[in-house]
């Protein structure tokens, strides 16, 4: 397995990003548009979800397929930001057809930011008006780290971010975009190495190099003591172009949340809404001794985007955390 030649989720031809941020609002938004509806399933593993449309993803479920998938700051605010994609799309002339009718199929789920140190005074929602920029700016290359859904998010010790990473596997790629906003750590107890480390790629994650101290003692949290009972939450989309049927999309989600147990500590808790959507294209049939391996390859993408996410996190006028970059220039390490 080889990455794609961005490394990103649009490594999966007919795929597109968008991000949309206020830097004084200290969130933002992030966007996956398909050229054409894709089939799409979900899987929550988190204790305090915030979604959007999610129900319509079950197997047992009649729709067929999405046209866009949305990853929002915000909490319940930001489900808002998928009205804004929906509306655009509408005016698009996208959308499922009913009969003389259209209607956008547009699932959301949303991290917990409000306590990042934005402004969060607003008079009106601004999350549908992110999610129509986030739109109008999606395109095959777009930016990581501090942007999009990823702008004010944070883990334990660092600020957290948005990442993307992907894989090519017998002829399929497969790729995986998340905004990354735990309650737990992607950096080892010394926050000088990431737990995704064993997975990375060259150096798409600063080459860090794998930890030496012991795993079993969870870092030190400047987050949870005052998050833990407020919300915080990974989310993620795992891409890919072989041909999946519903049922085969929930499968490859469920898969992809081992990338995420193996690069945060701990995950999945009670307080975080840990989600991963799925969704396939069906450009090109997959050999059936390749399935069961395009859920390893989703795993894998996820922990390294996870990672890539953090280490690409920039400074701004609002954080309440450091970026990692910045605690390593204090030792000396980067």
């Amino acid at each position: 397995m080889i990455p794609g030649p961005r490394n990103l989720i649009t490594d999966v031809a007919g795929l597109r990003v968008g991000n949309a941020q206020d830097l004084t609002l200290n969130s933002g938004t992030t966007v996956l548009l398909g050229d054409a509806p894709m089939t799409a399933s979900v899987a929550v593993h988190g204790g305090a979800p915030g979604t959007r449309e999610t129900d319509l993803l079950a197997p047992d479920k009649s729709a067929p397929g999405v046209d866009a998938l949305v990853l929002s700051g915000g909490s319940a605010f930001g489900l808002a930001a998928a009205q804004g994609v929906m509306d655009a799309l509408h005016r698009m002339g996208r959308g499922f057809e009913v009969f003389s009718a259209r209607v956008p199929i547009v699932p959301a789920a949303i991290l917990f930011d409000l306590l990042n140190g934005g402004d969060k005074a607003w008079a009106e929602n601004p999350y549908p008006a992110l999610g129509r920029a986030a739109l109008d700016a999606a395109c095959t290359d777009f930016a990581l780290g501090t942007v999009g859904a990823g702008t004010g998010a944070q883990t334990a010790q660092h600020k957290g971010g948005l990442g993307s990473a992907s894989l090519v596997i017998d002829g399929i790629t497969v790729g995986a975009l998340v905004a990354v906003n735990p309650m737990g750590s992607v950096t080892t107890p010394s926050g000088q190495h990431f737990y995704a480390a064993p997975f990375e790629i060259g150096s798409e994650f600063g080459g860090l190099g794998i930890a030496q101290e012991p795993a079993l003692t969870l870092p030190p949290s400047r987050k949870a003591q005052t998050m833990a009972q407020q919300g915080n939450t990974t989310i993620a989309i795992i891409a890919t172009d072989a041909d999946l049927d519903k049922a085969q999309c929930h499968r490859l989600a469920v898969a992809a949340h081992d990338g995420m147990a193996r690069a945060v500590l701990p995950a999945h808790t009670p307080m975080d809404g840990d989600l991963v959507f799925a969704a396939a294209t069906g450009a090109k049939q997959a050999d059936p001794m390749t399935l069961p391996m395009l859920g390893h390859a989703a795993s894998l993408c996820l922990s390294r985007a996870i990672a890539r996410a953090v280490w690409e996190a920039t400074p701004a006028p609002n954080d309440t955390l450091p970026t990692l970059r910045q605690t390593l220039s204090g030792t000396g390490h980067v």
